[in-house]
């Protein structure tokens, strides 16, 4: 599933100096073999200029024969897949040849398109693009669960965000997804050891997506960030595989602990819009948050909270409501709450009434 590789990529010039300094067996086959790199540089520095954005000048393209592909051993579908839509687009839309290109069509793997997307998103002038495809490239392609996890990710954007029309604009343009995959990224860092590095990512998460995670925050596969816009995660928070997490989501602190102080997001979840989730406490399994919620308490599992504070006012029929992102149950559901609802208040006012008499 991914590209096994020790080296990162050369720049261009490195890579045509490497080619002038080869050695012949006489001094003609010499002189030949310059002449011919020098005429091959000037046509690669011509191709590269006319198709490559300015962001991707400087970059080339791995020797075949220094990374070795385990797509060719092991199936890749989503990879498959990403690459086939990239090409339909840029026949689409001539004037997106380059930048799916650069993007997508130049690599030999998702581990490395994503790395140079994120790089280029999240680059500025003292954080360069090639240091940051240094850093994402040496992490991703050596944690096996990173890998793995990038894909389970780009499945659920596929499958739960209905405005989500490819594979290819997910890793493209979804912010959501991006802030997801630095995470894990910095994440791999803080458990390492290197916070500093850790932190800076998570401030350019911050700056360029409006997302917000903490580093040491834990978190599983299958998960969708949709919107993302506003998503704040705490230091200890800790979300289970297949969760989906909707803009504004808060899992933060109350302000008054120390230590483990942030919620815990079981398998399954759906959190909606807004929903603010603080303090130590568990959501259970396949439970569901409704829209702008303030929860303070635990979740049973399976059920539906709501209000402010959150209060259980049902249960869900689904094992995972993240899947099927269904955010307001049933009509008949709510129709039979607000019915009970009605049913209390008109109880209470006439045992309120019978009193005063």
């Amino acid at each position: 599933m991914a590209c096994l590789s020790d080296e990162s990529w050369v720049s261009l010039p490195k890579m045509l100096s490497e080619r002038l300094t080869l050695r012949g067996g006489d001094q003609n086959e010499e002189e030949e073999l310059k002449k011919t790199s020098f005429v091959e540089s000037k046509r690669t520095q011509y191709r590269i200029e006319k198709v490559f954005p300015v962001y991707a000048l400087g970059i080339s393209k791995p020797e075949s024969d220094s990374i070795v592909n385990s797509g060719d051993l092991i199936a890749d579908p989503i990879w498959d897949a990403v690459k086939e839509e990239a090409k339909l687009g840029a026949e689409k839309e001539p004037i997106l040849s380059s930048f799916l290109y650069a993007s997508i069509m130049s690599h030999d793997c998702l581990e490395q398109a994503l790395g140079f997307v994120l790089a280029n998103r999240l680059q500025n002038p003292t954080l360069l693009a090639t240091q940051l495809m240094d850093i994402f490239f040496d992490v991703i392609l050596h944690d096996t669960g990173i890998q793995h996890s990038i894909r389970l990710d780009m499945q659920a954007f596929k499958d739960r965000d209905p405005a989500c029309l490819s594979y290819c604009s997910v890793l493209l343009y979804l912010k959501g997804y991006h802030s997801l995959q630095v995470h894990r990224v910095a994440h791999a860092l803080w458990s390492q050891g290197r916070k500093v590095l850790a932190l800076a990512l998570q401030s350019r998460i911050s700056e360029v997506f409006g997302v917000d995670i903490h580093p040491a925050a834990k978190i599983g596969e299958g998960i969708l960030l949709d919107h993302g816009t506003g998503v704040v995660i705490g230091e200890t928070a800790v979300v289970g595989n297949r969760v989906s997490l909707m803009h504004g989501v808060t899992l933060g602190g109350t302000g008054k602990e120390v230590g483990d102080r942030h919620p815990k997001v079981s398998d399954g979840a759906l959190i909606g819009a807004s929903a603010t989730i603080l303090g130590n406490i568990k959501i259970g399994k396949g439970a569901m948050v409704a829209a702008g919620s303030l929860v303070l308490k635990d979740v049973p599992p399976h059920s539906m909270v709501a209000g402010i504070p959150a209060k259980v006012i049902g249960y869900v029929d689904e094992q995972d409501p993240s899947l099927t992102m269904k955010h307001d149950a049933t009509k008949d559901f709510f129709e039979h709450v607000a019915d009970n609802f009605k049913d209390g208040r008109s109880t209470g006012g006439q045992e309120s009434g019978s009193g005063k008499k």
